[in-house]
């Protein structure tokens, strides 16, 4: 079991939405506190320029890919802007491939020598024991 110190935060992601945990535990055990849950924007509700997803757009992408790119890029903003302003020290990523490999190159280097690890899993929707199970193998 890999050690995560108190107060790592904890994002699992997917294309649509992210729950945001912090751990509670004492730094030999895993114990998430659930804060927060982010979901995505809809791209047409949004109406302003410069927040869609980063890079070229390809003329085939549905509304909901689209709402999946920038959902992810909207999420690496935050994770950079938090890591900026000192919100965390130490951070673990969990997404589905897709995700995570839309988020990963969107992140600052703060927020890279912050991260402990990232997992290629998609657990959004999983129950909170399952979560802990797979961060503690």
């Amino acid at each position: 079991m890999q050690k995560i110190p108190e107060g790592t935060l904890i994002v699992v992601a997917d294309g649509g939405s992210a729950r945001v945990f912090t751990n509670v535990g004492d730094g030999r055990t895993l114990q998430l506190r659930q804060d927060d849950q982010l979901q995505v924007q809809d791209v047409s509700e949004q109406g302003v320029s410069g927040q869609g997803p980063s890079g070229a757009v390809p003329k085939d992408m549905s509304i909901s890919q689209l709402n999946e790119a920038t959902f992810a890029k909207q999420l690496a903003e935050q994770l950079n802007s938090e890591a900026l302003n000192n919100r965390y020290s130490h951070l673990i990523l969990v997404a589905d491939p897709q995700t995570l490999g839309r988020i990963r190159p969107q992140l600052h280097k703060e927020v890279e020598s912050r991260l402990l690890f990232d997992l290629a899993k998609d657990y959004t929707n999983a129950p909170l024991e399952d979560i802990q199970r797979a961060l503690a193998a």
